[in-house]
């Protein structure tokens, strides 16, 4: 999630989003975003593999969406919120608009999915050091041969979704 003025959201035109830049570009984009004083206020959530077992992943992400709303605490009356694919804010942010391949589209979805992108790869990153045999810190946690080889060989650690790994196992 990310806020920012439409006015600051000028100077950000030349991002792109997350998929369409290389690690090294995210990450100085992702300095850039960080910075104090430049415009944007961002908020990041992460749900928890069991939690997603749990409840699914639809529900899950609706309260990641929520929780990041309620960190960055918006006016939900006076406020635009802009979301990616089919996302859905609570209801009560009324003016709302779900864009299809809106991170391509938007600058402000772009600045998130690259803030998004930069915490998750970090995380994968630190739980490399927790379960290196994995090597989270090469396909930070995406389906690749070797995750899922080292998913047969080694099973699933708590970071894995049981669900989605259902086959693998």
């Amino acid at each position: 999630m990310a806020i920012a003025t439409p006015a600051t959201i000028k100077k950000w035109k030349k991002i792109k989003e997350s998929k369409q830049l290389s690690r090294a570009q995210r990450e100085g984009w992702y300095e850039k975003i960080i910075e104090k004083g430049n415009g944007v206020t961002f908020a990041v959530s992460f749900i928890l593999a069991t939690t997603i077992d749990k409840d699914g992943i639809n529900p899950s992400i609706r309260s990641a969406i929520a929780r990041g709303l309620k960190k960055l605490s918006p006016d939900p009356k006076d406020s635009r919120v802009l979301l990616d694919g089919g996302l859905k804010a609570p209801d009560e942010f009324i003016n709302q608009e779900t864009i299809i391949r809106g991170d391509a589209k938007e600058t402000i979805i772009a600045i998130a999915s690259v803030v998004a992108k930069v915490e998750r790869d970090r995380l994968m990153i630190r739980m490399h050091k927790k379960y290196p045999e994995y090597g989270f810190d090469r396909h930070v946690g995406y389906g690749t041969a070797g995750h899922m080889c080292a998913i047969k060989k080694h099973g699933l650690t708590p970071l894995h979704r049981k669900s989605y790994c259902k086959n693998l196992r």
